[in-house]
């Protein structure tokens, strides 16, 4: 039975078929876009899992030269090394559209290529293992604008997959039944009355011979009767 009060009409039923036909083909292609989506999100996820350990791993160095470096010099000295940077950096922000997500993509630039310019202190007053810790920073910067962009577009590519999800589902399990029932109550209400008239005509036939053949009958009468109750001569 329909979940809905319908009028079973030849009209409905021609827009139902239209309607399940556009929505079988919206569901293939929501599939289709949640497997290939799905694919991305594999992807940026192996991707991310390798920049988060190599980037952990880069943190973890520069901390730990700076842990050294802080234990060899005094606070005063390693606050007004780091106090004034000589480098600056530039980060421009673009999109891209992966199958209708559009996902950030950074572009960073800095003020000088000469990788001497990441130093903002001179080296006579400093340990090496702050050199060390600027250093790994430095390496690691390109790693953790990369990460951060990753892990966006993995935060984005998860919404969309689950939207899109929810989308399938509601098509293959909600939409797509009901209106395959709905089809289904009309033919059969259809063929239903297409028997209830086939029905009445055969009635109304066997109405029209009974009384044809009453009338047939009842002329005859009066010709007997005209004749003497003899049947007239065969000319």
């Amino acid at each position: 039975m329909p979940s809905t009060t319908i009028n079973p009409t030849r009209q409905e039923l021609t827009r139902l078929k239209t309607r399940l036909r556009t929505s079988m083909r919206g569901h293939k292609l929501l599939k289709d876009k949640r497997d290939e989506l799905m694919k991305q999100f594999m992807d940026v996820v192996r991707e991310n899992r390798a920049l988060r350990k190599r980037v952990e791993e880069g943190l973890m160095r520069a901390h730990g030269a700076f842990t050294v470096a802080a234990a060899l010099m005094s606070p005063e000295m390693l606050e007004q090394s780091l106090l004034y940077p000589k480098q600056s950096v530039e980060l421009d922000m673009t999109f891209q559209n992966i199958m209708s997500v559009d996902v950030p993509q950074y572009q960073f630039r800095t003020s000088s290529q000469d990788p001497g310019e990441v130093y903002p202190y001179g080296f006579a007053q400093t340990s090496g293992e702050l050199d060390d810790a600027v250093d790994a920073l430095s390496r690691v910067l390109s790693d953790m604008l990369r990460l951060a962009e990753i892990e966006k577009t993995s935060q984005l590519l998860a919404e969309e997959i689950e939207k899109t999800r929810r989308r399938v589902n509601a098509l293959e399990y909600v939409k797509i039944p009901e209106m395959q029932a709905n089809i289904k109550y009309i033919t059969m209400k259809l063929d239903e009355n297409e028997r209830a008239n086939t029905i009445r005509l055969m009635k109304v036939k066997d109405m029209i011979l009974k009384e044809a053949i009453e009338e047939k009958r009842a002329e005859d009468a009066k010709v007997l009767e005209t004749f003497g109750g003899e049947a007239p001569a065969q000319v």
